[in-house]
């Protein structure tokens, strides 16, 4: 039985091995954890933000950038623990998004922006 120790996204784990067999001198190779990616930087635009209620996967865009949107028209189809969220415009103005489809985003995150 051998120990070793194994980080799994940030926080480190003791780990018992058993060999089974096989030719126990093969040398064993190390591979360095890759580390946690740095945390994005706050996305900053003018105009009010629509942030996401939750985190998901960024499904559609409504609109392109530089259309007209009125409040409360869905912007965003964001999808979260399989099911398609409508994300609606938190003010009138013109639109200018900071996602695509196909973007992982948290809770809060910032989606757009409607100056």
């Amino acid at each position: 039985m051998r120990k070793f120790n194994v980080v799994v996204n940030g926080k480190a784990y003791a780990v018992d091995v058993e060999e089974i067999g096989g030719d126990t001198s093969a040398a064993i190779q190390t591979q360095t954890a890759p580390s946690a990616p740095a945390a994005s930087k706050p996305v900053v635009g003018e105009g009010t933000p629509v942030k996401a209620p939750m985190p998901g996967l960024i499904l559609s865009l409504a609109h392109k950038d530089g259309d007209t949107v009125k409040q409360n028209e869905k912007v965003v189809v964001l999808e979260a623990m399989k099911m398609e969220n409508d994300i609606n415009a938190s003010a009138d103005g013109v639109i200018t998004y900071v996602v695509k489809k196909g973007d992982n985003v948290e809770t809060g995150a910032v989606l757009a922006y409607i100056k």
